[in-house]
């Protein structure tokens, strides 16, 4: 394919996709002098859901989801309050308003969605409100609204179109069921709902609707949080347990059917230890699919531009050169949820759009670094961490070659209101000579995601047990703990405190 004279260039980059990764390598970009357009186009989910300008975070990923699991909290909070002296009229006849609830989710949101047009307006970012395809390598068709189209010529372009949650190919799922791309702007409430999938996105949902009073359940084909630490994935379940979540382990669905009262009959199969399949059947007022996601390049025409898509086209995500995020064709770049094998978290993506653009634009040589990303799950007793789990850290070094340092642990917080601390839990993977570097931290209990970031700059910086040892924790709080951990896997001592002070 034959390249463009430099004077053909419409723009100097053209970002696919108005979500973070998009938008934040748009703007660094234009601060560095290159002109720059966005496209941005909003698919309705099947149920029909559709929103506005900044993608998953902002309009149905992590924003509304800590939004609902605050008000979950909160709820949580209202029966606490009462050991602490608050006299409520009668807490068991506190009730929940969804309708209030999504009302004021949404309405944030759209104040989130205005903003972000008026930055881009101001820092003349140019936004185009259309569904982009690659026409050829250097030229992106935009096909607005009313089905017309508009060719963008530019010298670079960056692909940041993120996912979409899959539906499973059963009968009745896209009829019938929804997904995270529905439930912050549900128009009923959920009532009586089932969760298929017991990933990160799955689990958050359950928690949220379980504390804003829903019966809930989760049907789970194979293990909790894929990817992350087993030890901690198994407690996060048990802890949702506890809270009153039922769980179906190693069972699927079959079929979706929606019942004359308008109610769904969800056909299930459950596989027992010995291998022995059983099938049964529920009926649920709401049935949300969180089973994964899937890259939006299926309408990108790629193969127009030369783009081969990872595992040799099979997969729909994309590899690109770990230096500069270049996919095979060399002024063509992709950032965010679209990558292959790499963490679907928000600011990862703002920072390596950041770094993409710096790089084209601005003559840095930084490097996005994929190493130690921290993550939180918020579930109603959340799980922060960040660096190895502790398989992969028994993989790497091998088991002899590492230490674990535990404990479990008392929140003040949770006294008074005589709170199950059962689960409350911390974990440092470390290596098991010299000063021990610290691989991996884990943490479950309350603000988990405040609790480790700070320790995620430490984890980075080369943090050993010694210096986390040396180091005077912040009394009484959760976070201290890390501080305080002295007792190994290995010893066979028992991590359980006698006291929170000493």
């Amino acid at each position: 394919m034959a390249p463009l004279n430099q004077e053909n260039y419409e723009y100097d980059l053209v970002v696919i996709g108005g979500g973070s990764g998009g938008l934040a390598c748009a703007k660094q970009a234009v601060q560095l002098g290159a002109k720059v357009a966005v496209l941005d186009f909003v698919k309705p989910s099947p149920r029909g859901t559709k929103w506005g300008l900044g993608g998953t975070c902002v309009n149905v990923g992590c924003i509304p989801k800590k939004l609902m699991h605050q008000a979950s909290l909160l709820g949580e909070a209202i029966h606490d309050s009462q050991p602490y002296g608050w006299q409520l009229p009668d807490p068991a006849a506190i009730r929940h308003d969804w309708a209030t609830l999504t009302e004021s989710v949404q309405n944030h949101i759209k104040s989130v969605n205005w903003v972000t047009r008026v930055d881009l307006r101001d820092q003349k970012v140019e936004y185009v409100n259309g569904l982009g395809y690659f026409k050829d390598d250097h030229t992106v068709v935009a096909v607005m609204k009313n089905q017309t189209e508009r060719e963008l010529r530019a010298k670079h372009v960056v692909i940041a179109v993120g996912g979409r949650p899959r539906y499973p190919d059963i009968p009745g799922a896209a009829e019938y069921g929804i997904t995270s791309d529905d439930i912050f702007s549900l128009p009923q409430a959920p009532g009586r709902t089932l969760l298929v999938g017991a990933g990160y996105i799955g689990l958050e949902c359950a928690g949220f609707l379980k504390g804003l009073g829903y019966d809930v359940s989760v049907m789970v084909r194979s293990i909790l949080l894929r990817g992350f630490d087993q030890q901690m994935a198994t407690m996060v379940g048990d802890s949702m347990v506890e809270k009153g979540i039922r769980f179906h382990h190693r069972s699927r669905p079959l079929a979706v059917e929606k019942q004359p009262d308008g109610r769904l009959l969800v056909r299930y199969e459950t596989v027992d230890e010995a291998g022995t399949a059983s099938n049964g059947e529920d009926v649920f007022d709401t049935v949300l699919f969180a089973i994964g996601r899937q890259a939006e390049t299926g309408t990108l025409k790629l193969a127009n531009a030369g783009v081969v898509t990872a595992e040799g086209g099979k997969s729909d995500k994309l590899e690109v050169d770990e230096t500069d995020h270049r996919t095979n064709v060399p002024h063509i770049y992709a950032v965010g949820d679209v990558l292959y094998r790499k963490p679907e978290l928000t600011p990862v993506a703002i920072h390596a759009g950041r770094i993409i653009a710096r790089r084209l634009f601005g003559g840095s040589e930084e490097r996005m670094d994929y190493a130690d990303v921290a993550t939180t799950v918020f579930t109603p007793l959340e799980y922060g961490c960040v660096g190895l789990s502790e398989e992969a850290a028994e993989a790497a070094h091998g088991k002899d070659g590492i230490e674990v340092y535990h404990a479990y642990y008392k929140p003040t917080e949770f006294f008074v209101p005589q709170r199950s601390v059962r689960y409350c839990y911390l974990k440092a993977v470390a290596l098991r000579e010299g000063n021990q570097r610290v691989l991996g931290l884990h943490f479950l209990g309350p603000a988990a995601g405040e609790v480790i970031q700070g320790f995620a700059a430490a984890l980075k910086c080369g943090l050993t047990m010694q210096v986390l040892r040396n180091t005077v924790g912040i009394h009484p709080t959760v976070a201290e703990e890390f501080t305080r951990l002295a007792i190994t896997k290995s010893s066979g001592l028992d991590p359980t405190p006698a006291t929170c002070c000493s």
